[in-house]
């Protein structure tokens, strides 16, 4: 059994405000719907209800929960639908409206055939949901459980997680056999979460999902750069990276040099600010971190991709230059003298964000296998923790780290986030969740410096922390993992 989660499941673009709140809840209700049109029962439903417990019962107001259960009922994917089909779905939902289940079947629904069952935990996870379909009479026609386990990922109820399975040349159970398999074969361990990647994918497919996921990170960048106003939901939170980049983009017209830092800063708070609002975002590994990994992306992107710290000085674990052929992924990427100097630099930072990528998916699938990266179950540590862990291992790779800097630098990273609560007040991803993105994309950023001044070799290992977060997850407090019954929900005024 592999630790490998391919990077198209663990970066998957969706909706926001919650990985696990809203595009896995959402991922239910599809999947529900679709197995009663599947098993031929579909036209017996007559009515369809949802009971959700624990975190999601606790939280799920806040996090557009039953919104995004309706919206999945009726046949709309995280992927591809639009946001503003998914915020009001439920709350919004018209007196007498009948929903169009899977998308073709017309029937009654009422806002009170979602109920809340915020005390009751099913022992399977947190994150816990029953969906029945019943006929004219009442009866039964199909029940199931669900899980929504954490970035999106669902479970149904006796069933392992449902994760693209793939036969895999290169499989690996935690970071020491990872680092064993990249020094007996000479990769870098982006090199073998692509060669996992290739083993069902072509090269050209695998380059283009990877740009495919920037793209949308950039773009759920640049949308919270340029969107002001206030975010949904009692709080009222005022939008600030539009703000911050202006403020920012006045500073270096004046002749200020270039603030990379505070860039960082406003990088990671556009992304949060946007998944707080329920835009498109990419779970990274989950919508409650997601602002971490584009940021750190970003930076290297605009600051260091072309100072001659990005992709052409990394190296293998032996010590040989990568070249562009090895990380240009086959035919996908042109022929040098077929570009000119700008396009040549779109080209390189391209393949340093395949690499950036490919080197987070490595170390994120490694928290996804042995701990975890869902706040309910974990708190924010499982969240947070990983997502800067991930961000600091591919920025040291794309900075010209060995195998075991960039283990060292996600090491740092989690290190420093181990205990971290989910404590968001109203049970909204928003405080302290967008702010708590800006730091730990900072801390990304140092964990990665401190790991390139050294030789890689460090007295913990990422594998003794990936287990105490585990652990330490474990022991937390209920109240502390994403139900808002402690820690800053119950100690600031929510109006």
């Amino acid at each position: 059994m592999t630790a490998y989660v391919s990077a198209f499941d663990l970066f998957s673009i969706g909706v926001g405000p919650s990985s696990s709140h809203t595009v896995g809840p959402m991922r239910a209700g599809l999947d529900f719907a679709t197995r009663l049109h599947t098993d031929r029962v579909l036209d017996r439903v007559a009515r369809v209800t949802c009971e959700l417990f624990g975190s999601l019962g606790a939280t799920g107001l806040g996090h557009g929960t039953p919104d995004a259960v309706v919206a999945g009922l009726q046949d709309l994917h995280p992927e591809t639908c639009d946001p503003d089909d998914v915020r009001a779905a439920w709350q919004g939902w018209p007196e007498g409206k009948k929903l169009n289940l899977a998308g073709r079947h017309p029937i009654p629904f009422v806002k009170d055939d979602v109920t809340f069952t915020p005390r009751t935990r099913l022992p399977g996870h947190p994150n816990a949901m029953t969906l029945r379909a019943l006929d004219a009479d009442g009866q039964t026609v199909a029940e199931q459980i669900y899980y929504s386990i954490g970035g999106g990922f669902i479970r149904r109820d006796g069933e392992q997680a449902r994760i693209t399975a793939s036969v895999q040349p290169y499989p690996y159970a935690d970071a020491a056999s990872l680092l064993a398999l990249c020094d007996e074969n000479g990769l870098s361990i982006a090199e073998l979460a692509r060669l996992n990647e290739t083993a069902v994918r072509s090269e050209e497919q695998v380059a283009a999902g990877l740009d495919a996921i920037w793209d949308a990170m950039s773009a759920c960048v640049d949308a919270g750069l340029h969107t002001g106003g206030t975010l949904p939901g009692i709080l009222k939170v005022k939008r600030r990276a539009s703000d911050i980049r202006e403020q920012l983009e006045a500073a270096e017209s004046d002749g200020h040099r270039e603030l990379p830092g505070e860039w960082l800063g406003a990088f990671a708070l556009a992304v949060n600010e946007e998944n707080a609002a329920g835009g498109r975002v990419v779970t990274a590994p989950t919508n409650g971190a997601a602002g971490i990994l584009p940021a750190v992306a970003m930076y290297w992107w605009r600051f260091l991709a072309d100072s001659g710290l990005g992709i052409g000085n990394a190296v293998t674990p032996h010590g040989e230059l990568v070249g562009s052929a090895l990380l240009g992924f086959g035919g996908s990427a042109p022929a040098p003298e077929e570009l000119d100097d700008e396009q040549m630099a779109e080209a390189n930072r391209r393949r340093g964000i395949r690499r950036f990528l490919l080197t987070a998916t490595a170390l994120g699938s490694l928290f996804k296998a042995n701990a975890s990266i869902s706040g309910a179950e974990g708190g924010c540590q499982a969240e947070v923790g990983s997502a800067c862990a991930m961000a600091a291992g591919g920025l040291t790779a794309v900075m010209g780290g060995t195998n075991r800097q960039i283990e060292n630098a996600a090491e740092i990273a989690m290190e420093h986030h181990l205990g971290l609560t989910c404590d968001p007040i109203g049970g909204l991803v928003q405080i302290p969740c967008i702010e708590r993105n800006a730091v730990a994309a900072s801390t990304a950023v140092t964990a990665t410096r401190l790991a390139l001044r050294g030789d890689g070799q460090h007295y913990v290992s990422l594998d003794a922390v990936v287990e105490t977060m585990r652990q330490t997850g474990a022991d937390m407090s209920t109240k502390y993992k994403e139900t808002s019954e402690g820690g800053l929900a119950v100690n600031v005024i929510e109006c």
